[in-house]
């Protein structure tokens, strides 16, 4: 058999709990014009801590520490990063080098995945960063020094296969580039 119970028989069952003054304060507040959210005293809300509160108490209404805050409305964006600085830059010819060296540790100890932003340099430390443009598309990106080489004729870099493709260097295997050393 289903059962019901009417508001008034749920009001008398919380009549000795400790929700109902907190459920008639809401509703009372909530029926004014000047409605504001109340927090009960068992509750604690807390902000960040440049809250505001939103809208000052007065005498005749709730007591400002029920007041719940709130965050200002207006986003703050994060200041914008300074351009990486250029402090050497030279020009020569780039390779790549691919699915033969995949799962292969490279110079500084990493695992070469396919899809990497890295290359490898004869004499840049690891983990410089270098900007590298095709000098025959225009086309550039950023990769960081893992490994060493290229060790065959007048190559300055080898790209891995995600930098590679980035500046459209996988179909013709060689092309010019110039690089600019990023501090």
């Amino acid at each position: 058999m289903r059962r019901t119970f009417s508001l008034g028989a749920l009001a008398l069952l919380l009549s000795g709990s400790a929700l109902v003054p907190a459920i008639a304060e809401s509703s009372r507040a909530a029926t004014t014009n000047d409605a504001v959210a109340v927090a009960t005293p068992s509750s604690e809300i807390q902000g960040p801590s440049n809250d505001v509160a939103i809208r000052e108490a007065d005498s005749e209404s709730v007591p400002p520490e029920t007041l719940i805050k709130q965050a200002p409305s207006t986003p703050i964006a994060p200041a914008p990063k300074p351009a990486p600085r250029v402090v050497q830059v030279s020009q020569g010819t780039a390779s790549w080098y691919g699915p033969g060296f995949f799962g292969n540790r490279t110079a500084n100890g990493e695992t070469y995945r396919p899809g990497t932003l890295t290359a490898a340099h004869r004499t840049l430390p690891f983990g410089t960063r270098v900007r590298v443009t095709n000098l025959n598309n225009g086309r550039n990106t950023v990769v960081r020094i893992n490994d060493r080489g290229p060790f065959v004729g007048n190559r300055v870099i080898d790209l891995g296969h995600g930098a590679a493709q980035e500046v459209g260097l996988v179909s013709s295997g060689l092309a010019p580039v110039r690089l600019e050393v990023l501090q």
